[in-house]
């Protein structure tokens, strides 16, 4: 035999012991089947190398290696798309895990009366996150009004300053982004038997006294989904002409695709009926608001907009670099359509 059949005879050999290592060990079927085809194929070229002659007739390559490369490069194209598969998976079961952690932290109410759980995700928001919570009334309409504090990950005294006014405070123990901590206000809200579920950002740019105008279409049966609106409203956000076109830009889009009707798809201002949160899908750790409307479309909620006051922050930055946030909206957008 010459050096090359050695050589890829050895590689074969190497890839069939690391995958039964695997099964052997961790019991990883899928690491030992991507090792037995890959070591299938080799021995196949060395072995029975009239097979690669005749399918490379038929794809009229002549030269036997370059037949080789060509399928070498499938097959690692197809494992780094397994493995993309693989991490996704990965993050969402690491995910599921950190909100389920977080969920166990939060104490059960007295029960009995109807709430209005007020989920605040924050991330290093210690600088603003106390006046927002201690702004909040104890009851709106007759309503007990529950501050639920989701910190995601933060590193500050976020956590400390949002320990007021009777508020409920999990923390992730790393950042989920917010989709995420919106997820893990939702589950313990509903655990919990919230009549209406509001969000809203812990940077001040949300006005406590509008909360509620806010809700009061759900209380009075005329909606299940209300979203503030800054353009019916007031703006003094002092957003840039690029971001406010983008936003208008992602508006337009869930309108064209949902036959929505809404002016300010972004807005984190929004309140939800309690029972019907549980009908809706959803899977975004980092872009939330787009999917939640489209969601609550193709669940047939009751959109309603109010107007409503966005403020500019309080203290510190937006966490939302501009490019990555409109592809992580686009992306969001068709995503949640199609599926």
């Amino acid at each position: 035999m010459d050096v090359v059949t050695v050589a890829l005879t050895g590689i074969a050999v190497a890839l069939l012991g690391w995958g039964f290592n695997r099964y052997r060990t961790q019991f990883i079927k899928t690491d030992l089947l991507i090792a037995g085809g890959l070591a299938a194929g080799i021995l196949t070229f060395v072995i029975l190398p009239g097979l690669y002659d005749l399918l490379g007739t038929v794809l009229d390559i002549n030269q036997r290696f370059v037949l080789l490369a060509l399928l070498a490069h499938l097959t690692t194209l197809a494992i780094i798309l397994y493995l993309l598969v693989t991490i996704r998976e990965t993050n969402e079961r690491l995910s599921d895990l950190v909100r389920n952690i977080s969920a166990s932290q939060a104490p059960q109410t007295d029960g009995g009366e109807r709430t209005i759980f007020i989920v605040i995700p924050a991330y290093n928001e210690g600088q603003t996150i106390r006046s927002v919570v201690e702004q909040l009334p104890e009851r709106i309409h007759g309503y007990v009004v529950q501050p639920l504090v989701v910190s995601d990950g933060s590193t500050d005294d976020t956590v400390k300053n949002a320990r007021r006014n009777g508020a409920m405070v999990v923390e992730h123990p790393i950042n989920q982004g917010q989709g995420g901590a919106l997820k893990t206000g939702f589950h313990i809200a509903r655990e919990q038997g919230a009549s209406i579920v509001v969000t809203m950002d812990g940077d001040g740019q949300h006005p406590v006294e509008e909360l509620e105008a806010l809700v009061a279409p759900v209380i009075n049966g005329e909606a299940d989904y209300v979203m503030g609106s800054r353009y019916k409203g007031d703006n003094r956000s002092g957003n840039s002409l690029v971001r406010e076109s983008g936003i208008w830009a992602f508006t337009w889009l869930i309108n064209l695709l949902t036959k929505a009707e809404i002016t300010d798809c972004t807005n984190g201002y929004r309140a939800i009926r309690g029972s019907r949160l549980e009908e809706m899908q959803l899977t975004e750790e980092r872009f939330s608001a787009p999917e939640l409307i489209i969601e609550a479309r193709k669940n047939g909620l009751r959109i309603k907009e109010v107007p409503i006051t966005i403020e500019a922050r309080q203290a510190g930055e937006t966490k939302k670099p501009q490019f990555g946030y409109a592809v992580g909206l686009t992306r969001t957008i068709l995503t949640t359509w199609i599926r």
